[in-house]
């Protein structure tokens, strides 16, 4: 069941590029909100949003749930600073699973670890309005899921930051409770590591269309985007057979495109050296 409780929430970086987003958010709420920020600019979009700015300590000491949406790079300053201020009982909610897998944030035994991330609207998404179609990341009019991890077994905790999360990422359809690790095993592994950069590689592949091979770019792009929804909903959803042709074509593009041994990425290992480089850290202490 999902919890109508109202909480006292506090949001770090309120001013920034994600803590604008999830203030847009639970400003339509009935939770009891405070916005902290240090930048001047951050400060001044705050306001300019309509929002009163409070202090950091003073918006952590009696708040339910602390949400710290500032950089990873910036989180083991941050949660060093902040969560020995944090009441008993309380959730300190991180945005990505980074820092936390690393072992960077600063942790209290009577303090509640979390980290909740957003899926980003479906591709296969049914979309009825323009703004649905328009909202590509989230959080404005397109529903999504987003996946989140608890460190607790108290059922109050975890309903606590559900709640959270389908407010700040709003629309939200499920929310997938995982672990820390888990959740680092998908982002960035499973989604930025493998996703992303295909998608990266599918625009410089029409790039290299057009400017080597000289095909007009409107046809390239035309006949990349349709074939792109394709492939998706064949290869993930099964909706259609790839043609004999085409799977001999996918076939020469494995092999002249993947490394033989590219599943590695999902070792441990691998995803401790990933994270390293992401978080400009020498390795990952266990």
């Amino acid at each position: 069941m999902i919890s109508t409780d109202l909480y006292r929430i506090a949001v770090i970086g309120a001013g920034g590029k994600m803590g604008m987003r999830v203030s847009d958010n639970l400003v339509r709420t009935d939770h009891v909100v405070s916005y902290v920020e240090n930048s001047p600019a951050g400060q001044q979009r705050t306001r300019d949003a309509g929002r009163e700015l409070t202090d950091a300590a003073t918006a952590v000491a009696d708040a339910d749930i602390v949400v710290f949406a500032v950089p990873d790079l910036a989180l083991q300053a941050v949660t060093a600073e902040l969560v020995p201020q944090m009441r008993a009982g309380a959730i300190a909610l991180t945005l990505d699973p980074a820092a936390a897998y690393a072992g960077l944030l600063t942790d209290r035994d009577d303090v509640v670890r979390a980290v909740a991330h957003p899926c980003h609207p479906s591709i296969f998404l049914q979309r009825t309005t323009p703004e649905e179609y328009a909202d590509t990341f989230g959080g404005i009019a397109a529903p999504q899921d987003a996946i989140a991890a608890v460190e607790s077994d108290e059922p109050a905790k975890r309903a606590t930051v559900e709640a959270t999360v389908r407010a700040i990422y709003a629309p939200v359809i499920d929310v997938h409770f995982v672990t820390i690790k888990q959740l680092a095993q998908l982002e960035p592994t499973l989604v930025e590591t493998v996703a992303c950069m295909i998608g990266a590689l599918l625009n410089e592949a029409l790039q290299e269309t057009v400017n080597t091979m000289g095909v007009p770019e409107a046809a390239a792009r035309s006949i990349l985007l349709g074939h792109t929804q394709v492939a998706l909903a064949n290869g993930l959803r099964g909706d259609n057979p790839f043609s004999d042709a085409c799977l001999i074509a996918m076939d020469y593009g494995r092999e002249s495109i993947i490394k033989e041994d590219w599943k590695k990425i999902f070792r441990d290992d691998e995803l401790d050296k990933n994270l390293a480089r992401m978080l400009h850290l020498d390795h990952i202490e266990r």
